[in-house]
């Protein structure tokens, strides 16, 4: 063992020890601990010339307190980062929220898929949930106690799940729904039974259209029907008296009846709006066939469709199941299915539409050929939204932007969520949402498990099979400034 003194730069580092059993690798290993120089850079001045990392101390000559010489530069100080990094789970749960990009799951109580499923999708609807913020503690004096509970369980179970990452026990919002409809409360051999999620989605919707048109607490009289209310206007005809009336309806969804000619929604759709139905006629004194078919004379922001999968059957006495394939799209105009006088009120807004998204279109074809001899760009045919809402770059409402233009609806809709059924029973199987979120990203809602999916693989859940098939799809309405 050696000790030396070592000279770099204008430092002098005295009692350096040289383990003469060990390569001067080992040396100048110990010479960057003290400098920063790493041994790759070091040149260290010995008899004969410079000192390499496999050399023989015995024929180098150095003796013991040798003042040695290193030349070379020493690595950049590693400096603190002036932002401490911080880890998702160290962060504020509201936080955890935004970095994950989604909001929680619901915990299964015993077969209450159908309701998960059923607020997940409603969840999804910015305008509802601010209706729900603004309503009152108090009950108003013409709404019944357990409309006013169901409600308010709402808006605290829309609040939890904004505010959580981890799963929610929906257990108040259950307790109320069975007090307000006992038939979700059904047990057979002391177990709850599974029940459709479409009559869960229904009287939900009922309720709220209730308590949320109280003249006391909203400017808008009936927050419900703007936000999920079609007008309907039907003319019934019986061809045997020639007799005709007309008659008009609000519903919360439109009907995609399935049967062996329908392979799409829109052919399910249209026959939905007709129907057969046996009265009696005056004329005839006696019942009589009439056809009633239907138009849409008013749309609202968010258009619910259902899929009528189930029927009763007699044989086994339950609701069996329709597993024909139906397929339906990511974009929906139901401009077809228009009165002749709302189709009026389109033209302009959907003119603008096709305007501005030519303009995109024609943008994109630009920045694609650019830099390219042949400056001419042929229009494209636009697909998909204009951005990954669905919505027009421009604010559309009063209160979403600076313009001071309204929104109108151009009856084009982009679909946001699903509600699939998996399984032969509407009284039986599995229930699950899938939700867009505002990032444009689709989640897949299976009760307390939330699974990223990918939106090509959203329209394959048209049915065919024993895998989940969409029972309920809910759009959103495509509106440009005016």
């Amino acid at each position: 063992m050696l000790t030396v003194s070592v000279k770099w730069q204008k430092e002098l580092f005295p009692k350096v020890e040289i383990d003469t059993s060990q390569p001067p690798y080992v040396f100048k290993c110990q010479l960057h601990d003290l400098t920063g120089v790493p041994p790759e850079r070091q040149k260290i001045m010995v008899k004969g010339g410079l000192l390499k990392d496999d050399a023989n101390w015995a024929t180098l000559g150095v003796k013991e307190g040798q003042k040695l010489m290193m030349m070379g530069t020493a690595d950049e100080i590693v400096k603190t980062p002036e932002k401490v990094p911080v880890f998702m789970e160290d962060l504020p749960e509201e936080e955890q929220v935004v970095a994950v990009g989604h909001t929680a799951g619901l915990f299964n109580l015993g077969n209450t898929c159908y309701m998960n499923s059923t607020v997940q999708c409603l969840h999804s609807v910015p305008e509802l949930k601010s209706a729900l913020v603004s309503y009152p503690s108090q009950k108003s004096s013409d709404l019944d106690h357990t409309s006013h509970m169901l409600t308010s369980a709402t808006r605290e179970l829309f609040n939890e799940l904004d505010k959580s990452v981890k799963p929610v026990a929906p257990m108040q919002f259950w307790m109320v729904l069975r007090k307000k409809y006992p038939q979700f409360g059904q047990l057979h051999n002391g177990v709850y039974m599974q029940q459709d999620a479409e009559e869960c989605w229904t009287q939900l919707l009922y309720t709220l259209s209730q308590s949320l048109r109280s003249p006391n607490f909203s400017e808008n009289p009936d927050t419900i029907m703007a936000l999920f209310g079609i007008q309907l206007g039907s003319r019934v005809h019986c061809q045997e008296s020639g007799e005709e009336s007309s008659e008009t309806e609000s519903v919360y969804s439109l009907k995609c009846h399935i049967s062996q000619e329908v392979n799409h929604l829109h052919e399910g759709l249209k026959h939905g709006l007709k129907s057969e139905l046996e009265k009696a006629s005056p004329c005839l004194g006696r019942s009589a066939l009439y056809l009633k078919e239907s138009r849409i004379n008013a749309l609202p922001r968010y258009l619910t469709v259902q899929f009528v999968r189930f029927f009763w059957k007699r044989e086994s006495n339950q609701k069996a199941k329709i597993l024909r394939k139906v397929d339906y799209p990511l974009q929906l105009d139901v401009y077809d299915f228009c009165s002749d006088d709302l189709r009026k009120q389109l033209e302009a807004p959907r003119k603008i539409l096709r305007d501005e998204e030519g303009k995109k279109a024609g943008l994109k074809a630009k920045e694609k050929t650019s830099g390219s001899k042949d400056n001419d760009v042929k229009m494209t045919d636009v697909e998909g939204p204009s951005n990954e809402s669905g919505e027009s770059s421009k604010p559309t409402s009063k209160e979403g932007g600076p313009t001071d233009k309204e929104s109108h609806l151009t009856g084009i809709y982009d679909l946001v969520a699903v509600l699939t059924h998996k399984g032969r029973s509407a009284d039986s199987g599995h229930y699950v949402a899938w939700v867009k979120q505002e990032s444009g990203k689709w989640i897949e809602f299976d009760d307390d498990n939330p699974i990223p999916q990918r939106e090509e693989d959203i329209t394959k859940l048209s049915g065919g099979g024993d895998w989940h098939m969409a029972y309920i799809c809910m759009y959103k309405a495509r509106t440009v400034p005016m």
